[in-house]
């Protein structure tokens, strides 16, 4: 199974470039981030003409995530928002079920300016979801968090820091929220099989960045305890980012290997218990 993420920059304007990466890279899965339209808007028919079936959330001008299945199963539902405030109205997060794994799609607060308002959102976001993420990393199914976490993890992440010192990507408040996600149990899947390559996935329109590769690492893969062993292939298509007037990201992706997952555990048997009273 190859699963990917993909933060489009607004799905209207980035469509060709869409279908043609769903073409010619043929994910099984792929999350898509910053959809920038509302539900209506969104190209629904030209996925399912591309062979992909696909659930959203939208939301006008901005945010918006998606899940796209390859075939003719579309990904099952299983919730719309992270847990945590039923007063959060941005379209940032989307769990489904494809072909056994539970696919989670997130697209996590930028946070700047900082500090202020935005990244303390940001904060408030990811406590939300290191809660949920908790409920997944122990779980017997295969679980994938996928998405545009808008933090750099470390320094051998980035290009050069320095420039980047003041932004809230880098702030050691959203690093640390990172790696307490990974202290549960969670496999960071492209570092964990490039540990020593430096590999970006978003490069600003910026002094050149992209022609001069000055990129960040911000879109991740991670993978639960039960898919971690499943893990094949990790990378980056950058010739996505390459073509005129491109999202400012490129798609990030995994193979795996479902057949090395280990097996479920069968239940152990129920011991008999005493009555009451009894020793």
């Amino acid at each position: 199974m190859k699963i990917a993420t993909f933060n489009v920059n607004g799905i209207k304007s980035r469509l060709p470039h869409l279908l043609e990466w769903l073409e010619r890279a043929q994910p099984d899965v792929a999350c898509l981030q910053e959809l920038k339209a509302l539900d209506e808007g969104f190209p629904a028919d030209a996925i399912r003409a591309a062979g992909y079936q696909p659930l959203w959330k939208g939301q006008r001008s901005w945010n918006g995530v998606a899940i796209l299945a390859r075939g003719e199963q579309p990904p099952i539902e299983i919730r719309r928002e992270l847990p945590g405030d039923p007063g959060d109205d941005h379209s940032r997060y989307l769990e489904a079920a494809v072909d056994g794994v539970l696919v989670g799609c997130l697209y996590l607060p930028n946070g700047n300016p900082q500090p202020g308002p935005k990244f303390d959102y940001k904060l408030r976001w990811f406590e939300r979801l290191i809660a949920h993420a908790k409920t997944l990393v122990d779980s017997e199914h295969p679980v994938v968090l996928a998405g545009d976490y808008n933090v750099v993890p470390t320094d051998f992440d980035i290009y050069n820091p320095r420039s980047w010192l003041k932004d809230a990507l880098l702030q050691p408040e959203s690093r640390a929220c990172y790696q307490r996600l990974l202290d549960q149990g969670w496999t960071d899947s492209v570092r964990e099989l490039h540990p020593d390559e430096a590999i970006f996935t978003f490069w600003d329109y910026f002094r050149q960045h992209w022609q001069r590769n000055s990129g960040l690492r911000i879109d991740h893969l991670l993978l639960n305890r039960t898919l971690a062993p499943s893990l094949r292939k990790a990378g980056v298509d950058t010739w996505v980012r390459g073509r005129e007037k491109a999202s400012d990201h490129a798609p990030t992706w995994i193979e795996l290997d479902l057949g090395r997952a280990p097996a479920k555990k069968k239940a152990a048997p129920r011991k008999k218990t005493r009555p009451a009273g009894s020793t």
